[in-house]
């Protein structure tokens, strides 16, 4: 499982350049299946679920290479529309796959993805969205027949702004005949980051960002290959950095990011007392001794609070003067890590999907375990600012999201140790 190993205490204090979007990486990578040829993209994270695309990939024929933050993707060879079972429960969002061949053989066969236990997050609105374009549906065995005899544009209302539905839809459109249109559609940057991928292979789709995005589908072209295209930063990794620098009442710069998109994350660090300042490119961030309590943090679609820092934030909020009110609308099931952190002397308390958070004047230093991903990161975080050592045992679940993340921390001044 691997284990961090960290000697909290330090104050944080240095320059990260930020790695690329993973939540933009995956869709894109699915996305070079619909034009059958040779892609480069940049800014691609070394990171365990980019592998688990890229393997993926490469089982269906593709030849997926990566130098250094450069991924070469050439489809041309693709000639398999079954994703293997055992990598499609690895990774969550290898459901993203399912448009995309949808949209090059008309059909496809996945089981259900793996990834996170962070609650349900059923696929239905992506299979209710196919099946208006005209794909019939069939499970057996735990996998998803996917055929579409006529793959056709239709006007879809998803019934909640899902990221993963509104890319399926998106690279199914593409490649459909007639106009598709996606109605309360998720407006996350990775979504535009998607749509400006798939308009320069000569996709015709406008509205991302928005809640309505249009495509109009084009079943008889050839889509061209990307030979130059690089991802935007990962907002999630620079919210934690900052939130490293803030618990640990220090001071970071953050070089390659976009202001736009850290907005709601910024906010509520401004509203605790934290120092910001930005620029073009960069966002500094010093915190002084005392950061307030939030009377409101509350989870929600972009462009809300994202629920990917929801648990950084509550490890932040524990060392904060006062109480904090904390509610997840997004997952259920994602305050794992709350039963950590109070091992770590966090004083929180769950009711349903609220956290009531008392702020405490020190953390101690613990044996702790990462349920997933995000809760991993907040472990690391809470062990920076925490009294003595702490380990962090499941630094494999961080490693899915966080590039090069000792490294960094390292870098800022933190004492940090990965064991295998």
């Amino acid at each position: 499982m691997g284990a961090y190993i960290i000697t909290g205490g330090r104050s944080l204090c240095g320059e990260i350049s930020v790695q690329g979007s993973k939540n933009s990486s995956l869709p894109i990578l699915a996305s070079t299946l619909l034009n059958a040829g040779k892609n480069a993209i940049k800014d691609v994270p070394d990171l365990r679920d980019i592998k688990v695309m890229t393997d993926i990939l490469n089982n269906l024929g593709a030849k997926a290479t990566k130098k250094g933050n450069l991924l070469e993707v050439d489809s041309s060879g693709v000639d398999n529309w079954e994703v293997p079972e055992d990598m499609m429960r690895e990774m969550r969002s290898s459901i993203v796959l399912m448009g995309a061949l949808l949209g090059r053989f008309k059909k496809v066969r996945v089981s259900y993805p793996g990834g996170c236990e962070i609650g349900p997050r059923p696929i239905d609105l992506h299979l209710k969205g196919l099946a208006l374009m005209g794909v019939v549906l069939k499970e057996k065995h735990g996998f998803i027949y996917a055929e579409a005899p006529v793959l056709k544009g239709a006007d879809i209302h998803l019934d909640f702004p899902s990221v993963g539905a509104t890319e399926n839809l998106m690279m199914a459109g593409v490649l459909a005949e007639g106009k598709t249109i996606i109605r309360n559609a998720a407006k996350e940057p990775e979504i535009v980051d998607l749509q400006n991928f798939l308009n320069r292979m000569g996709a015709q789709i406008k509205g991302a960002g928005t809640d309505t995005i249009k495509i109009n589908g084009c079943a008889s072209c050839e889509l061209k290959a990307v030979d130059d295209y690089t991802v935007i930063p990962d907002r999630i990794a620079a919210g934690t950095y900052l939130v490293a620098a803030a618990i640990t009442r220090g001071q970071v710069t953050l070089k390659n990011v976009v202001r736009e998109h850290m907005e709601p994350i910024l906010a509520k660090l401004r509203e605790m007392g934290c120092k910001l300042e930005c620029g073009e490119d960069y966002i500094y961030l010093k915190a002084d001794t005392d950061l307030k309590s939030l009377d409101s943090l509350r989870t929600l679609p972009y462009p809300g609070f994202p629920t990917d820092m929801q648990a950084p934030m509550m490890a932040l909020l524990s060392t904060a003067e006062g109480t904090s009110i904390l509610t997840e609308t997004v997952f259920e099931n994602r305050f794992k890590h709350a039963e950590e952190l109070r091992r770590m002397g966090a004083n929180i308390t769950i009711n349903g999907n609220t956290a009531i958070i008392k702020g405490v004047r020190k953390l101690t230093g613990a044996m702790v375990e990462a349920k997933d991903l995000r809760a991993g990161a907040a472990l690391v975080v809470a062990a920076l600012a925490a009294e003595g050592k702490t380990t962090v045992i499941g630094s494999g679940h961080v490693e899915r999201g966080y590039e090069k993340l000792e490294e960094n921390l390292l870098s800022i001044g933190a004492e940090i140790v990965k064991k295998d």
